[in-house]
């Protein structure tokens, strides 16, 4: 039983007790926890007493004194996030050099690095930060030629930054990394125009790459057209000559000479389409049909 009424008594302690004391001790102002990347300014009757930013457990009466026990009553703790943060403006206008309306986006980082000069120095340090760097931009960028603005992006964002960091640095923002991510055309009326320029330059190229290919197939075909004809040009002039040669040699024996010209007489009549009527060698068919005529008889 005096164990359980022990265990009971430790609980009741350890997990209500002290933290409803550790409560009453901060509400009192004896200590403070600082976390990473933060930072607490605490003020008393419009005196800045002291800037806690170092992380860990503080106690304040040997930072503040005896205002530690009054300065969350009467005073006030702020509270800063001293981690890095970032934002992107985007489309600011910008004309270029030619006179071309273009909108750039900027993408840049910032951190507190004076709390106090934050909390004192300007009313609204993020805001005029971005307002500072949206009027550096236009100052910077404007009337550069467009070649330039398409290309060089980082030698802009360093013109921005140098521009910018030494203003926001008072107001106790400071700028970070700062980068142009995107440069465009805000005129719809250029966008299409340059579409349409773009376009008919494709149709252009791809004509001519047809066209290029159409002259190629063109030269090939005549080279290989021109090659053919002269081959059967020379096959024809030495084919009289190998034809005559060929029929010398038949006609130096009568027999085969005989038989070749038989032979292509028949293969001219076979090939002609001609209807042939064969008769017998003694030619009696032919004299019964002369005496079976009918004019004959007569």
């Amino acid at each position: 039983m005096n164990f359980l009424i022990s265990a009971a008594v430790t609980f009741i302690a350890c997990f209500v007790a002290f933290p409803i004391i550790l409560a009453l001790a901060r509400m009192l102002g004896l200590y403070a926890i600082i976390y990473e990347r933060q930072c607490n300014v605490y003020v008393l009757f419009g005196k800045v007493l002291a800037t806690i930013d170092e992380p860990g457990f503080h106690f304040l009466l040997f930072k503040l004194g005896p205002a530690a026990l009054i300065v969350n009553w009467l005073g006030k703790c702020h509270t800063l996030d001293m981690r890095l943060d970032q934002e992107y403006l985007r489309s600011q206008p910008v004309n270029s050099e030619e006179g071309a309306p273009m909108g750039i986006g900027i993408w840049h980082e910032m951190f507190i690095s004076d709390p106090v000069a934050y909390l004192f120095k300007n009313s609204d340090p993020r805001g005029s930060l971005s307002a500072n760097v949206s009027n550096s931009t236009v100052r910077c960028l404007s009337n550069m030629p467009l070649a330039m603005m398409m290309v060089n992006r980082h030698s802009m964002s360093d013109s921005v930054r140098n521009e910018v960091s030494p203003k926001s640095h008072e107001w106790g923002y400071k700028l970070g990394s700062i980068y142009i991510r995107k440069v465009h055309f805000r005129d719809l009326g250029m966008i299409a125009q340059i579409e349409s320029k773009v376009v008919n330059r494709l149709r252009q190229v791809t004509s001519a790459i047809k066209q290029d290919g159409a002259n190629q197939v063109s030269i090939i075909t005549s080279t290989a057209e021109r090659t053919a004809a002269i081959e059967f040009a020379k096959a024809a002039a030495i084919r009289p000559q190998i034809v005559g040669e060929a029929l010398q040699q038949i006609s130096k024996d009568e027999d085969v000479a005989e038989a070749m010209f038989e032979i292509l007489e028949t293969q001219k009549v076979i090939n002609s389409g001609a209807r042939l009527t064969v008769l017998p060698r003694n030619g009696e068919l032919l004299a019964q049909l002369i005496a079976g005529h009918p004019a004959s008889v007569a």
